[in-house]
């Protein structure tokens, strides 16, 4: 049971990311991208409908990990308390931007917040990569399952007592930063037409090339920073199969983006990240939470809620997950398609 759980949590926080993820890439390039405010709007129409629903995924995962692993809720959520408190803020600059833009037609006013989007927006990538490679090289956790980071330490990710912030966790922010800038580009190119798309193809290629440089580094990196890596690759070789996944979605991203088939280029980049987060999955699986004394490590079986928890939460979660796919198929169908340059968000 414990095993499902872990399978199921993963499942919710790539769906936030796959979903969350073109939100945020859009913010990434929404002052360059677009060239003028016609255009702005226009960015902020293709994400406008869908936004908010997308960060319910992060809320259900931490609702989910309450109930079905409370130690490590209890844990990361302490231990984390000040990035998740700069993570927060973040989330509130861009849903305040994007509410905010129209309601006074002045071009100051609508800059500033055109600024706030753009900052939150990239901010919020680069954190939420440095939070998954905190997760992966391990935090110091005692034995009672009480750490506390600092935002930076020494800057060494092999240390005894390590920050937030070291050069593995800000490569893994700007690998992070550069695949959600594609992943919101080839969306941008889907939902818009004219200049517009022809500049969010350029970008996404580009991006394109920095993920590709920063994948292959941050593959390396991860497996000298956490040994569990290598012991369940080299024991399990079928989970090649992830890093698979997420190299043909690369593959694939470059291939449509060039042949400007834009669907197909934004499906290759949900298939990257995929790919690359079950790969993080697989590589840490039973660790949910590594320690820097390994033996201080939370896994699923340490930090697991008991075994009827864990039944009837699951007979609950499928009917919740049913609303919920009901819910995003309707919202995504009805508002599928190009979006114009007059109407809707602004």
């Amino acid at each position: 049971m414990q095993t499902l759980w872990f399978i199921l949590v993963g499942f919710m926080l790539t769906m936030y990311v796959v979903l969350d993820g073109f939100d945020l890439g859009a913010g990434a390039i929404h002052l360059f991208a677009a060239k003028n405010d016609e255009e702005r709007r226009m960015i902020l129409r293709a994400i406008g409908p869908v936004w908010d629903g997308n960060e319910v995924w992060l809320i259900a995962a931490g609702g989910t990990i309450f109930f079905t692993f409370p130690l490590l809720y209890a844990s990361s959520f302490s231990g984390f308390y000040l990035p998740l408190i700069i993570v927060l803020w973040l989330l509130m600059f861009r849903g305040v931007s994007v509410e905010l833009r129209s309601r006074i037609a002045n071009p100051v006013w609508a800059s500033f917040w055109d600024g706030m989007f753009f900052l939150g927006s990239t901010l919020l990538a680069i954190f939420f990569g440095a939070a998954m490679a905190n997760v992966i090289r391990g935090v110091p956790l005692d034995k009672s399952g009480i750490f506390f980071e600092a935002l930076w330490t020494d800057f060494n990710p092999f240390s005894a007592n390590p920050g937030i912030l070291d050069w593995y966790t800000v490569l893994v922010g700007l690998m992070a930063l550069a695949a959600l800038i594609v992943h919101g580009a080839t969306y941008i190119a889907v939902k818009v037409e004219g200049p517009l798309n022809a500049r969010s193809r350029l970008i996404a290629r580009g991006a394109l090339v920095a993920t590709i440089v920063l994948t292959i580094l941050t593959t390396i990196a991860t497996f000298a920073v956490q040994p569990q890596m290598s012991t369940n690759y080299l024991g399990n070789p079928w989970g090649f199969i992830f890093p698979a996944i997420a190299l043909i979605g690369l593959i694939g991203v470059g291939y449509f983006n060039f042949r400007q088939r834009d669907l197909a280029s934004f499906i290759s980049s949900c298939a990257f990240i995929v790919g690359m987060l079950a790969s993080v999955a697989f590589g840490l699986y039973p660790l949910l939470l590594p320690a820097v004394n390994r033996a201080n490590s939370l896994t699923i079986y340490n930090a697991s809620a008991s075994q009827y928890a864990l039944t009837v939460g699951l007979i609950w979660w499928i009917l919740g997950m049913i609303l919920a796919i009901i819910y995003f198929t309707f919202t995504y169908r009805t508002f599928w398609g190009k979006v114009s340059s007059v109407g809707g968000y602004e």
